[in-house]
């Protein structure tokens, strides 16, 4: 596996997982930014990241994850609070919820399938964002950015490879995060789980990558048709 792009990684003093979508399919650079969570951005980070040209952050937390800003934000910028998780649907969650399969792609399609319409509700804010640059985020950067990350990137033409080797460059920042705040991080569980499955991150992320048709997609999980045209419009697909 060839790991491409490396240099899209964005410095935001603050956090660890910042990087630029564009290069990947129709996807200029400063149009989507991936992270991981923005609280612990410095003001230095701020300013950075308003540098780069990001007018929208999109936090995609649960009610309760989000800790005070370090720093203040700066003016101008929008922060969009969608939940994507819908953890109230305990149906879905009693099965992923504390596995190892939860910090893997493996449970990227039943999501796709099970929540269609909050997925929607990210691609909305994304196409009718004000002018600028937008910035999602989670809080490692990995799971539910990933899920986002996977239909805007195929959306935008990104090639399931692409869009899986961009998934694989979130690991090692993860495991960054953990150690800097001093937190325990098994990757051995979840290399276990993928084994166990006889696969491996990579192939589950290019697998769904390739399952799925992101505008067909979008359409059956509630855009409409202007909407659609407005998000490709966005990404320059």
């Amino acid at each position: 596996m060839t790991v491409s792009n490396v240099g899209r990684f964005v410095e935001w003093e603050g956090c660890f997982n910042a990087r630029d979508l564009g290069g990947l399919g129709a996807l200029r650079p400063g149009t989507l930014v991936r992270s991981d969570s923005l609280d612990g951005l410095t003001a230095r980070g701020w300013t950075t990241l308003a540098r780069h040209g990001v007018r929208t952050v999109i936090d995609l937390r649960n009610d309760g994850e989000a800790e005070p800003d370090h720093a203040p934000r700066p003016p101008g910028l929008t922060t969009l609070r969608i939940s994507l998780d819908g953890i109230e649907h305990r149906d879905f969650w009693d099965v992923w919820w504390g596995t190892p399969g939860f910090g893997t792609p493996a449970y990227f399609r039943p999501f796709l399938e099970r929540f269609p319409d909050r997925v929607a509700s990210v691609a909305r804010a994304v196409a009718t964002a004000p002018p600028g640059g937008v910035a999602f985020h989670c809080g490692l950067g990995r799971d539910r950015t990933g899920i986002i990350a996977l239909v805007l990137l195929r959306l935008a033409g990104a090639t399931p490879e692409e869009t899986a080797d961009d998934h694989a460059l979130s690991e090692p920042r993860v495991r960054a995060r953990y150690a800097a705040l001093g937190r325990p991080y098994d990757a051995a569980e979840i290399q276990d789980y993928v084994a166990g499955l006889g696969t491996t991150v990579h192939a589950l992320a290019a697998d769904t990558a390739r399952w799925l048709d992101a505008g067909a997609y979008l359409s059956w999980a509630g855009l409409t048709a202007a909407e659609l045209d407005r998000l490709r419009g966005r990404l320059g697909a």
